[in-house]
């Protein structure tokens, strides 16, 4: 098991504090989320020679391992222009992987092209269905580019993506039909991917190599009234990436599922909620991770 930290909350530290700062709050393991100075958000990464190295050593020097890298690009955009550019980027984003080491990608399918242009398209042209095949054809370039460097990429459902369930989401990854091509199961959106969580993580047997860890509340509950957005009826998908115990998620049943699942692979402690005490979530997340691992008796519990 990879304890791993998406160090999202200290991202005003410089790359090589980061990393550091990982290993001070007891983690083996990073997962590199999108940043500026790192791989950015939709552009091209910020990587140049003196920073790789730079990282490289900051990583040695603190015995932490690189477990992940998220690049999030628009590779489901109908709009042609957009699609290039993010396939040009993932490109480069696998010559990094190779450079930096990092044995696994995770992403998302993607909403499709940009907001402000797909928000107010009359077209017709931003459909599931064209943001889809945008997918496909993004996958057909580069899944051999992943197969010839040895390089897993893990794949999330996201709210408000043109998938956001995880039974069509497990049907995609495993249309792909590549060893490399794998699942990912964010926890905070469990009440988005469908109303048996039991169910959802179980339809992952056999794909899943990546879990997101945090807490969040179950948006169907109190006659869908647990979060009021103003005006009614607006087309938004709230969710929250808390501490264990501050939302509704079963802990006891989310990892006694996974330990009959025999999961081995990367936890990720992923909160975004405290920035004020970023440093003690991350403490607390990982010693209740560790706690429930070494309670349903998996590896890498207390």
């Amino acid at each position: 098991m990879k304890h791993t930290l998406d160090p999202h909350m200290i991202r005003h530290l410089s790359l090589e504090e980061t990393v550091r700062k990982v290993a001070e709050l007891g983690y083996d393991y990073v997962e590199m989320s999108p940043r500026p100075d790192f791989f950015s958000w939709w552009t091209r990464p910020k990587m140049y020679p003196e920073r790789i190295q730079s990282f490289k050593k900051a990583l040695r020097d603190n015995n932490v391992g690189l477990a992940s890298i998220q690049p999030m690009y628009r590779w489901s955009s109908p709009y042609q222009d957009e699609w290039d550019v993010a396939i040009e980027n993932w490109k480069r984003a696998i010559e990094l992987a190779v450079e930096l080491e990092c044995p696994l990608f995770v992403s998302e399918f993607g909403r499709g092209g940009s907001p402000n242009r797909s928000l107010n398209d009359r077209s017709g042209l931003h459909r599931p269905e064209t943001c889809e095949g945008q997918f496909f054809r993004a996958m057909d370039i580069l899944v051999p580019l992943l197969e010839r460097e040895g390089i897993k990429l893990s794949l999330e459902a996201h709210p408000e993506d043109w998938v956001e369930e995880i039974a069509p989401a497990i049907d995609i990854i495993k249309t792909i039909n590549s060893p490399l091509v794998r699942a990912s199961f964010i926890a905070p959106h469990t009440f988005f991917y469908g109303p048996d969580m039991v169910a959802n993580l179980r339809s992952t047997a056999g794909y899943l190599e990546h879990v997101r860890l945090a807490d969040t509340y179950d948006h169907n509950k109190s006659s869908e009234l647990r979060y009021i957005v103003n005006p009614p009826e607006s087309k938004v998908r709230v969710h929250q990436h808390l501490d264990y115990g501050q939302g509704e998620i079963d802990w006891d049943l989310f990892f006694s599922t996974l330990a009959d699942m025999k999961f081995d692979g990367v936890l990720s402690n992923c909160v975004f909620a405290w920035e004020d005490r970023a440093e003690d979530s991350a403490r607390f997340m990982l010693a209740e991770t560790k706690r429930y691992l070494a309670k349903y008796s998996m590896s890498g519990g207390a």
